[in-house]
């Protein structure tokens, strides 16, 4: 065999080891990391499975990987950050506030909670700018409007 198509093949099936080894969903996707259930991404069980055809204990390792770290499951719709506009007029308390974003999201909301962030901005722009330096990717958002 040609020695530079040795390595090259060498060199692939080490890649492909490494990557189905390491777990293709949490090189992939690791801000999943920590779900416990979920639809099955497909995308990733299938970049598992090629594990599975060059040796089984890679493509076994890669599927326990993702599973053990919730990076096999697509992420939940529902608590997908996001950004929404609302529009407060002078009179609103904060219990209408909440009743308002208890409505909107379909689940009982608490501004007093830790997680929760309110802010007052003078624009859409300014609101958007607040949550990249939240860490939070607003760029499918972006593009709808």
């Amino acid at each position: 065999m040609n020695p530079a198509l040795r390595r090259g093949l060498t060199g692939l099936l080490l890649g492909v080891s490494i990557t189905a080894l390491a777990g293709c969903g949490t090189l992939f996707h690791p801000e999943r990391k920590g779900q416990v259930a979920g639809r099955i991404d497909p995308v990733v069980a299938v970049a598992n499975g090629v594990g599975l055809l060059f040796f089984i204990v890679p493509g076994v390792v890669a599927y326990a990987v993702d599973f053990s770290n919730g990076t096999i499951y697509l992420p939940d719709s529902r608590d997908a950050a996001g950004v929404d506009t609302l529009e407060l007029g002078e009179d609103m308390d904060v219990a209408t506030l909440e009743r308002v974003l208890s409505e909107k999201t379909g689940r009982p909301v608490k501004l007093d909670n830790e997680r929760v962030r309110v802010e007052e901005v003078e624009s859409l722009d300014e609101a958007l700018a607040l949550v990249r330096m939240a860490g939070i990717d607003d760029e499918e958002r972006l593009a709808t409007m």
